[in-house]
């Protein structure tokens, strides 16, 4: 009786975890599409992949829900503050330098 609860709670875990797992894919793929166009709007010129990639790395994950929904409800000056934000963190510095480098090397 032990084991087949023990395995009911594992594939219930499991089965949310897959879930929470899509729909962090998702939110993080919405707010790749507004950042992708607040970089391209405010910095012309640059490749704005992987630019975006840094700044959705170094944001957390409620920044990245907020930042999705304004893929739904349109960008604000309050979501371009974020993103401009969150892009000068040391660690999103530091990630948009190196990539700028590698693809100036590559």
């Amino acid at each position: 009786m032990r084991l087949a609860l023990a395995s009911v709670a594992l594939v219930a875990v499991t089965a949310c975890d897959v879930a929470n797992e899509a729909a962090d894919t998702v939110a993080r793929d919405r707010a790749k599409g507004v950042v992708s166009g607040v970089v391209e709007n405010r910095f012309p010129g640059v490749n704005a992949a992987p630019v975006t990639d840094c700044i959705i790395d170094a944001a957390s994950a409620r920044e990245i829900i907020s930042i999705a929904g304004a893929s739904v409800t349109g960008v604000t000056q309050s979501t371009v503050e974020q993103v401009v934000e969150i892009a000068s963190r040391p660690d999103a510095v530091t990630c948009i330098a190196q990539n700028s480098l590698t693809s100036l090397a590559g």
